[in-house]
C-alpha cells in the first residue's frame, strides 16, 4: 500500500511537470529539441550513460598540460609552464585556489560504474594487500552539455522521475520477495522509494542537471545523520563532490556570447581543462597579458533563467521522498533559496562583494581577498587573482597552535561580518578559505552569497547571542520575540526546547578562557530539541537567519573539524564592547556582559 502512494505521488509529479511543458511555446527546430531533450531525460533517468571524460591526477597534470591549455600569443615567457600550474601545485591539486564553490575534480580512469569507493580510486592499478575501509562514495566527472533551456530542464527533471519510479517498483518487488530489510540504528523502516538506488540516481541526475537543482543538494548535504536518511547522505556526500562539466564547443559558446569573440586576445594562455566543476559554473585557469594567473568562473548556460522551475521541480522531488519535515516552513525556505540563488548567478554582483570585502579587509591581518579582473569579467564570467593555500578541512592535519590559529581567525570573521561590517559572506563552504602557511594567511573566495544585515537585526541578534553565552532564559525568549523567531503564543514544551537550544549554540561563548569544540558535539545536541521544536514551532523563522545560521554553523563545524581551541568569549565581548546600538537603554542588565 505505501509503495502504491509512492507511486501515484510520483506519477501526479510526472503529470505536472508535463503540464507545465504543455504551456510553453515550443521552439521553431522542434523535432531536433525533441530528439536531443529525450537523450538527455533518458541518461538522467539512468537508461542511458554520458561520455565519461578522462580527467588528468595531479601527478600528471603538469606533463599533459600541453593538451588542455592553449596558448593565444608566439611570445611564451621561459616560466610560462610553470604559470600554468607551478611544481608546487603539481604536488596537491587541493592547493590551487579559486574563486568558486566546493568541487575539485578528481581523476578519471576509465571504469564502468561513475561511482566508485575511496577504494578503488586509492587502490587502482596496485597489486598491495590493503585493510578493508569504510565505502567513501566518488563520482567519476563526465563531459555533458548543460541543459540549458527550460524545456529541456523540465524534461529531464521528468526523465528522473521515470527514473526514479522504475527504482521504485525494483525496490517493492525486491522487498515483496526478501521481506523489508532491518533499519541501522535507531532509523525506522525506509519507504522503498528511498532505496540506495534511487539516492544515488537522484544524486547523479543533479551532478548532471547542475545549476539551482545541484545547488539545494549540496546545501542538503551538510546535514547530521539522525535528521536525513542514511541513503540520502550518502547521495548527498556524491552531489557535495561536485557536478559534471561542459564539453569544449558549449564552453566557448559561453565565453563568446559573455566576453565578445575577440576575448582571447586578452590572455597568453587558457586551460581548457577545468580545475573546479561546482554547482553553477565551472573555473578554469589562465594566465594574463601581464602574466598574472587568474582564475575564471565561467556560468553554465540556461541555469540562471531556470532558477524558479528548477526550485520548484526539487521541492516536487523533496515532497515526495518526505526528505523534508513537517514545521520546517518549505515554502518559506524555497522563496529564500530562489532569491539567494538569484543573487549568487549575477557575477556582477558578485565581483561588487568581491571588491567591497577586500577594502573591509585591507587593515586586518591574517585575510586576504584576491583582485578581480574587470576586463574579462560580465554577468556570466568572473575573472579573479588566482590565490593558493589548503582548504580547511586539510588544516585538520597541521600542528595545535596552527589550528587554534585559524579556528580563532574564522570566528573572529564571522563576528566581525555579522556584527561590524553587517555584510556576511553565507556560504560555508570549506572550499572558500583557503590557508597559506608561509604567510599564515587564510584567502578568502567565492561571494556570491555575500548579503547585508538590517542595523535593527544585528543590534538584538547580538543580545541574544549574549543571552544565550549567560544562560539567561527571559533574554533568549525576549530577544527571540523580537527578531521573529517566536510569536510570544508557543507552548512551554517550545519555549523551553528553544532555550535550550540557544545555550547549546552559546556554550563556546560561555566561559573565558579557550574552547574545545572537540569536547561537545553541538550540532548533534541540537539535532536532538530539533524533532520538537519542528512539531511545536508556530512561525518560520526571519528570512535574514537562513543564511546567517548556514554560516555560524559552518564556523562551528571547521572548528570541530580542525580540532581548533578558541577563546571564544574574549573575541565576542570584544565585539560587544565597541558595538554601537540603535536603542541606548540596553535590555540586557549589565551583570551580563561581565567576563
Amino acid at each position: 500500500m505505501a509503495s502504491f502512494r509512492d507511486l501515484t505521488r510520483l506519477f501526479n509529479g510526472l503529470s505536472l511537470v508535463a503540464n507545465e511543458l504543455a504551456k510553453r511555446s515550443l521552439p521553431a527546430d522542434f523535432e531536433t529539441l525533441i530528439k536531443n531533450t529525450l537523450v538527455s531525460a533518458t541518461d538522467l533517468s539512468g537508461i542511458t550513460k554520458g561520455k565519461l571524460r578522462q580527467f588528468s591526477n595531479p601527478t600528471q597534470r603538469h606533463a599533459a598540460a600541453s593538451s588542455s591549455v592553449v596558448f593565444f600569443t608566439d611570445h611564451i615567457p621561459s616560466s610560462q609552464s610553470d604559470s600554468i600550474l607551478p611544481p608546487s601545485a603539481t604536488a596537491n591539486i587541493d592547493d590551487v585556489a579559486f574563486s568558486s564553490s566546493d568541487a575539485n575534480v578528481c581523476a578519471a580512469p576509465e571504469e564502468k560504474s561513475e561511482v566508485v569507493t575511496a577504494a578503488e580510486t586509492v587502490n587502482h592499478g596496485a597489486n598491495v594487500e590493503v585493510a578493508p575501509s569504510p565505502p567513501l562514495r566518488k563520482r567519476r566527472p563526465r563531459e555533458r552539455k548543460v541543459p540549458a533551456t527550460p524545456f529541456s530542464r523540465a524534461l529531464g527533471f521528468a526523465g528522473l522521475g521515470a527514473g526514479l519510479a522504475w527504482g521504485t517498483l525494483q525496490e517493492s518487488a525486491k522487498r515483496l520477495a526478501f521481506g523489508t530489510p532491518n533499519p541501522q540504528g535507531n532509523q525506522s523502516a525506509l519507504s522503498p522509494f528511498l532505496s540506495e538506488k534511487n539516492a544515488e540516481r537522484l544524486a547523479l541526475a543533479l551532478c548532471r542537471m547542475r545549476g539551482a537543482a545541484l545547488k539545494i543538494g549540496q546545501m542538503l548535504s551538510i546535514q547530521d545523520e539522525s535528521l536525513v536518511p542514511a541513503p540520502i547522505l550518502a547521495a548527498l556526500e556524491i552531489v557535495r563532490q561536485g557536478a559534471d562539466v561542459m564539453p569544449k564547443s558549449q564552453l566557448n559558446q559561453v565565453l563568446n556570447a559573455e566576453l565578445g569573440p575577440g576575448w582571447s586576445s586578452k590572455l597568453i594562455s587558457f586551460d581548457y581543462e577545468p580545475i573546479a566543476a561546482a554547482s553553477i559554473g565551472q573555473v578554469h585557469q589562465a594566465v594574463m597579458k601581464d602574466d598574472m594567473q587568474v582564475a575564471m568562473k565561467i556560468q553554465y548556460p540556461g541555469v540562471a533563467d531556470s532558477i524558479d522551475s528548477d526550485i520548484e521541480n526539487v521541492k516536487l522531488l523533496l515532497n515526495y521522498t518526505n526528505l523534508i519535515p513537517k514545521g520546517l516552513y518549505l515554502d518559506r525556505a524555497i522563496k529564500v533559496a530562489k532569491e539567494e540563488l538569484s543573487r549568487e548567478c549575477d557575477y556582477t554582483l558578485e565581483a561588487a562583494n568581491q571588491k567591497r570585502f577586500r577594502d573591509l579587509l585591507t587593515d586586518t591581518d591574517g585575510f586576504y581577498v584576491p583582485k578581480v579582473v574587470d576586463d574579462i569579467s560580465s554577468k556570466r564570467v568572473l575573472t579573479t587573482e588566482l590565490v593558493r593555500g589548503i582548504t580547511i578541512d586539510k588544516v585538520a592535519l597541521l600542528d595545535q597552535d596552527t589550528r587554534n590559529y585559524i579556528g580563532k581567525k574564522l570566528l573572529e570573521l564571522t563576528l566581525m561580518e555579522l556584527f561590524v561590517f553587517r555584510f556576511m559572506q553565507t556560504d560555508p563552504n570549506w572550499g572558500n578559505f583557503l590557508f597559506d602557511e608561509a604567510t599564515r594567511t587564510i584567502n578568502l573566495i567565492d561571494f556570491g552569497a555575500a548579503r547585508d544585515y538590517p542595523k535593527r537585526f544585528v543590534d538584538d541578534y547580538l543580545r541574544m547571542v549574549l543571552a544565550c553565552a549567560n544562560g539567561d532564559s527571559d533574554g533568549v525568549i525576549e530577544m527571540s520575540r523580537r527578531l521573529g523567531f517566536l510569536t510570544g503564543m508557543e507552548s512551554e514544551v517550545m519555549l523551553d526546547a528553544h532555550v535550550q537550544a540557544g545555550f547549546i549554540v552559546g556554550l563556546p561563548f560561555s566561559r573565558p578562557g579557550g574552547y574545545d569544540f572537540r569536547s561537545t558535539n553541538i550540532t548533534q545536541s541540537i539535532s536532538h530539541l530539533g524533532a520538537t521544536m519542528l512539531k511545536h514551532r508556530l512561525t518560520p523563522p526571519p528570512d535574514e537567519a537562513y543564511s546567517l545560521h548556514r554560516k555560524l554553523s559552518g564556523a562551528f563545524l571547521a572548528c570541530i573539524k580542525i580540532g581548533a581551541v578558541v577563546p571564544c568569549r574574549e573575541l565576542l565581548l570584544e565585539v560587544y564592547k565597541h558595538h554601537k546600538f540603535v536603542e541606548k537603554n540596553e535590555i540586557l542588565s549589565t551583570v551580563s556582559v561581565c567576563a
